[in-house]
């Protein structure tokens, strides 16, 4: 609606996932590399975390978009999958038949799929969107998958996509197995206040937009404050203020066109702003995980940590210990159960001797001579 009145040849802040608008700030740059280098390897697992709408598909996308023709990718958006609706899901991406077919038919299918792919000269790629919501024995299930291999290397990798929940699953100690088979990982943040209107700008440029600046400093800052530079935030509060703009007929929009279209959306897309309250930037940290070549120490130089080796926030600390009493939760909810089914098959024995040692007393009682 308002492309044309702005010159635009396309929408610059659509909400859907497009690798062609693809901004790289420093560190969306810094994690792309990560994962290049992850999928150079051919093997093990490469993680992106990151809170909602940082960017995390778009990055993987952009990714995507870029790799070579020897790579087939399938990309799936989890709910709490079992180990079994895995894999069913995973080979019905890769366009295999899974009707009426046991679990070890379609790993059997997956197999010689897979072994097809290596004998054409190529591999597959296995993309998993919200991967936090996988329940461990699921990830388990997604590391067996890695098991196929043709001359020592895996021909399946995954690349899995998740919120910061993610992080405290796979540093369960029982996923010591899975972390030795990430070969990179890094956590997105949303951007900085300078990297929002660089963000905008370029958006705007890629779209078509060739008449110098369209919004004032003010704008800018009341544009970062709204959104703490969250670019999904970004987007959706951009493609309102341009739909604004067009009503209005404004061809430069200040701090008072900003606010005007925030209040109508505040209540509309996002929790209520809390008064004077200052928003610090966060900087991302990306981690490769340590591995024995030159090559990642060059990428890792400046990084410290191994294996999901991040500094800790107090929030983040919170969300551990949430997700620790819910997993406590759940295995004390469990122990119950096992108890419970312990009581009623002791009672059932109990009764079951009672009735034999009966019934053995009155054989005996039968037996005696008269």
């Amino acid at each position: 609606m308002y492309e044309s009145y702005y010159g635009l040849n396309s929408k610059p802040f659509q909400l859907t996932p497009d690798p062609s608008f693809f901004y790289a700030s420093k560190w969306h740059k810094r994690a792309k590399s990560y994962l290049q280098y992850g999928l150079s390897q051919a093997e093990g697992f490469i993680v992106i975390t990151g809170d909602i709408g940082t960017g995390k598909t778009t990055i993987a996308n952009s990714l995507l978009d870029d790799i070579a023709e020897d790579i087939v990718a399938a990309q799936i958006v989890t709910p709490k999958l079992s180990p079994d609706e895995l894999v069913k899901m995973v080979a019905s991406k890769f366009n295999l038949s899974v009707a009426d077919k046991s679990k070890a038919e379609i790993l059997e299918e997956l197999e010689k799929f897979l072994f097809s792919l290596h004998g054409l000269g190529k591999r597959a790629l296995l993309l998993v969107d919200e991967a936090q919501n996988l329940p461990l024995e699921t990830i388990e299930e997604l590391r067996m998958l890695s098991n196929y291999q043709a001359k020592g290397k895996p021909l399946l990798q995954s690349f899995l996509l998740g919120q910061e929940e993610l992080q405290p699953i796979l540093r369960a100690p029982n996923m010591e197995q899975f972390r030795q088979r990430i070969v990179a990982s890094c956590h997105l943040a949303p951007l900085t206040d300078d990297e929002t209107q660089a963000y905008i700008e370029y958006r705007l440029a890629h779209a078509g937009w060739q008449q110098g600046g369209l919004f004032s400093a003010e704008a800018y800052d009341r544009i970062y404050q709204f959104t703490h530079g969250v670019p999904r935030k970004i987007n959706t509060l951009l493609d309102r203020i341009l739909l604004y703009g067009f009503l209005e007929e404004l061809k430069f929009l200040d701090e008072n066109a900003v606010e005007a279209v925030v209040k109508e959306v505040a209540d509309e897309m996002f929790l209520p702003e809390k008064a004077d309250v200052t928003i610090e930037p966060t900087s991302m940290v990306s981690t490769p995980v340590e591995r024995p070549t030159k090559l990642v120490r060059e990428l890792d130089d400046d990084v410290m940590g191994d294996d999901f080796d991040i500094a800790k926030s107090e929030s983040q600390a919170d969300k551990d210990i949430e997700y620790y009493k819910n997993m406590l939760n759940e295995l004390m909810t469990a122990l119950d159960d096992a108890i419970s089914h312990k009581i009623k098959l002791t009672r059932y024995v109990d009764k079951l001797l009672k009735r034999k040692y009966q019934e053995y007393m009155r054989s005996k009682t039968d037996d005696k001579p008269d």
